[in-house]
């Protein structure tokens, strides 16, 4: 159901992998790599687990499911280089991503990054796609107690905006996000990345859910 008016937002924060850029499949490459070079079964279903989730979290979740036993960050750097080489090649914008991005700018709202990646992830994925002016504000769930779903990362990002997180927008893809996104006290647009989740998985924690980013550009104007 579609909800009554459009948020008039003093901020906007947007979460990176899946929402922004089509890299959650890179992601799911990056890791795969990781378990299949240890004769690991890494299912979709399994990988759908963990979407959204910090790589100290999610990497300590499937260390414990395959039963490994390599330090967690041994494992986590694997999967970081990985990423790292793929995404100047493989990262592509989400639908609508660059339309939006200069749909926030033209009306002066502040907006920043608030994402599950390390830094070093994040920098990398803006550069590629020649947004590292747009978002100088770059939050990382590494830089907090909990990543998603816990607010943290979302509650840090408003701080350092300067504004409240009642009136943050923030834009989602996964459950997870969208949890951590509307624990924190702001409004949740949603747009479901199609490699990991439907809008169904959406509508239980948000009503504000959207095909892809024209349409939540289209709503907003």
């Amino acid at each position: 159901m579609r909800p009554p008016e459009p948020m008039k937002p003093h901020a906007v924060i947007f979460d990176m992998d899946g929402l922004l850029v089509d890299s959650e499949r890179i992601w799911h490459i990056a890791e795969d790599e990781v378990f299949s070079s240890r004769g690991l079964d890494y299912t979709d279903e399994l990988r759908a687990s963990i979407i959204g989730m910090r790589m100290d979290e999610f990497m300590a979740k499937l260390s414990d499911h395959f039963g490994m036993q390599e330090p967690l960050e041994a494992l986590t750097a694997e999967v970081n280089a990985n990423m790292l080489r793929l995404i100047p090649s493989m990262v592509r914008p989400q639908p609508g991503a660059p339309e939006l991005i200069d749909f926030v700018q033209a009306r002066a709202w502040p907006l920043a990054i608030a994402s599950s990646s390390p830094l070093a992830i994040i920098e990398a994925t803006l550069q590629s796609q020649g947004w590292d002016e747009v978002f100088r504000l770059r939050c990382s769930a590494d830089d907090v107690p909990r990543g998603k779903p816990a607010p943290d990362v979302y509650l840090l990002a408003a701080r350092l905006l300067g504004v409240q997180p009642e009136h943050c927008l923030a834009l989602e893809d996964s459950a997870n996000g969208a949890r951590a996104a509307t624990a924190a006290g702001m409004t949740c647009y949603a747009v479901p990345d199609r490699s990991h989740s439907q809008a169904a998985d959406l509508e239980s924690v948000t009503p504000y859910v959207f095909p892809d980013l024209h349409a939540v550009r289209a709503w907003l104007t």
